[in-house]
């Protein structure tokens, strides 16, 4: 939408109307496609042509020539990120070979907006077969047998947790669907809620049914205005379509589904701390025991599941519990959705199969590295996980497998680092992150994460010692362990992560006084050696003219004007320039 896809829809309509060509042709603008750098993307069906960074200037030429003529628009069909080979149609693109769509199933095929197209895609049809044909508890059994794990974090079983909120008694029970998704990095749910909002609604009513609630809440952040407003929308519709509201399919059972809009608030996306925002209090996270199935909005037995979890809840009951187990492994079964972005040729939205190895969605789907850079590691989890490195790329995705690794599979984020990369100043900025979300509730995670920080600003400045390292690591476990929630729990991972995967590199920050990777400004002066071709691409890009020389001679940076920016490291293509220590009495 940022770069004008709405704009490029209106075009569309004017022109095909001044073509006469109208009534002839459909146009749909639809949810995410999953390849979001190639956007704004247009598909011409039935041959499925891919045209990529479309502009306003390209949408009369593809009326013209393709649509009116029947000749695709060869210099605006997608080259394949992976292999720079050109695409005819989207079912040649790597990017989408080793994925499984099933969360993501209509994202990019229907029009969000109108609700008849997710009916022809058999939407409703799993909520009609529950409801005539299934009872509350065979509802339950196809869940547990499905084996369907919670995918906003911890992974527990979604049939479970549904079988313990019908267990609890109670003459009035809720359904939340939390669409609060925090993470850096992370855009899953708010991809399915713009692009196949029905899908939740749907799944929302038969958890209801199951356990025997008769409302339910969306709680989604505010920052997510388009997902607000196609919520706003397909609730609407659903009620016009006697799909929500009373006697559901002429059954006895009703439903109902509110939105309460968030804040914005990290710590939101644990469930009790969510349950206090809908109530109206500060968002702030309780014990467990009791759990929100026994006690939870207003006091009473409530489920709580996150947005690609409930994504997955009608297919099952339509395709049956065996065919979602045949997908994915014994312990993890079905697919997951990651958001892949940093260091990566293609970002987006990528859902492969549970056991997929995390080499193949970093490199066969992700498309490796850009630039001719080294990988250095990847953060699931975002600032809950923890960073994985190459030795452990061939892990097969799995819950318990990222956890052994000392990640965790969170929602779905996965930041891809390269050599630029410092990992000290990786765990800063999640640290930096969690700090300012923590609700302050329990002091380990409100004083403890913020010692932490002060410690790691002590290092990348050049003042650390080896006695902080030690400190850094005991703050650490002290705060996973005596934590009032999962967010302070898990603060410490993507420290503890880096320090044991490259403690060398904050013994540099602290024993040479620099930073290997030139990313923090206070320990880095940059240098040029003599592999200098002249090319001047670094002087180019210095945003303060501090680099001079002739063309195929050696330059100098001058140290008094340059801001330590790094600009001209990353413009080098010889690796000619390099980061060195700062002196101590030129650094105090």
């Amino acid at each position: 939408m940022s770069s004008k896809s709405k704009e490029i829809k209106d075009t569309f309509e004017n022109v095909l109307l001044n073509m006469s060509i109208h009534d002839e042709v459909g146009l749909v603008l639809t949810g995410c496609f999953g390849l979001c750098e190639k956007g704004p993307v247009v598909i011409v069906y039935p041959d499925e042509t891919f045209y990529s960074h479309v502009t306003l200037d390209d949408v009369e030429v593809i009326c013209q020539e393709h649509l009116l003529k029947g000749r695709p628009v060869e210099r605006l069909m997608i080259k394949d990120p992976i292999d720079k080979k050109q695409i005819k149609n989207i079912s040649q693109l790597k990017f989408y070979s080793k994925q499984r769509r099933i969360a993501l199933r209509n994202c990019g095929n229907i029009n969000p907006l109108d609700i008849n197209e997710y009916i022809a895609k058999d939407g409703y049809m799993a909520l009609a077969k529950v409801l005539k044909t299934m009872t509350p508890q065979e509802t339950i059994d196809v869940m547990i047998k499905s084996g369907l794990r919670g995918r906003g974090g911890g992974g527990f079983s979604t049939g479970k947790k549904w079988q313990f909120a019908h267990n609890t008694p109670s003459e009035q029970k809720y359904v939340i669907c939390n669409a609060d998704e925090g993470d850096p990095g992370a855009f899953m749910d708010r991809a399915v809620l713009e692009g196949d909002p029905h899908s939740v609604l749907e799944a929302m009513a038969i958890c209801g049914y199951a356990i025997g609630a008769n409302q339910g809440y969306i709680y989604v952040r505010a920052e997510y205005p388009v997902a607000v407003e196609r919520l706003k929308m397909a609730i609407n519709q659903a009620r016009e379509y006697q799909l929500l509201g009373s006697n559901l399919f002429g059954t006895d059972f009703s439903f109902d589904i509110d939105l309460r809009l968030g804040a914005g608030a990290f710590v939101c996306g644990e469930e009790t701390a969510l349950i206090a925002s809908i109530e109206g209090y500060r968002g702030m996270p309780r014990l467990k025991p009791p759990f929100p199935a026994v006690k939870g909005l207003w006091g009473k037995p409530t489920n709580v599941n996150n947005v690609e979890t409930f994504a997955n809840v009608p297919v099952i009951y339509l395709k049956g519990a065996d065919w979602f187990r045949s997908i994915g492994t014994e312990k993890s079964p079905g697919t997951k959705v990651f958001a892949l972005g940093g260091k990566i040729v293609n970002t987006g939205l990528v859902e492969v199969p549970m056991g997929t190895t995390l080499r193949e969605v970093i490199f066969d789907i992700g498309g490796g590295i850009p630039n001719k850079r080294k990988f250095k590691a990847v953060q699931t989890g975002g600032p809950s996980g923890g960073c994985i490195t190459e030795k452990d790329l061939d892990t097969p995705i799995e819950f318990e497998n990222l956890t052994a690794l000392g990640s965790m599979m969170g929602s779905g984020g996965m930041i891809i680092m390269d050599e630029d990369n410092c990992m000290v100043d990786v765990a800063r900025f999640y640290l930096d992150f969690t700090v300012d979300e923590s609700c302050g509730k329990c002091t380990p995670c409100r004083e403890g994460t913020k010692q932490m920080k002060v410690i790691l600003d002590r290092i990348c400045g050049g003042f650390g010692t080896l006695e902080d390292i030690d400190e850094l690591e005991r703050l650490a476990h002290m705060i996973q362990e005596t934590s009032l929630c999962g967010l302070g729990q898990t603060a410490p991972n993507p420290v503890l992560s880096t320090l044991k995967h490259f403690r060398h590199e904050y013994e540099a920050h602290v024993i040479d006084k620099v930073c290997p990777a030139g990313v923090c400004r206070d320990l880095t002066h940059f240098v040029i050696d003599d592999h200098c071709i002249g090319c001047t691409k670094c002087a180019k890009n210095c945003p303060t003219n501090a680099i001079t020389g002739w063309p195929r001679q050696k330059h100098i940076i001058d140290l008094e004007l340059c801001i330590r920016c790094g600009a001209c490291k990353k413009a080098c293509p010889v690796g000619a320039i390099s980061s060195i220590a700062i002196h101590e009495e030129n650094r105090l």
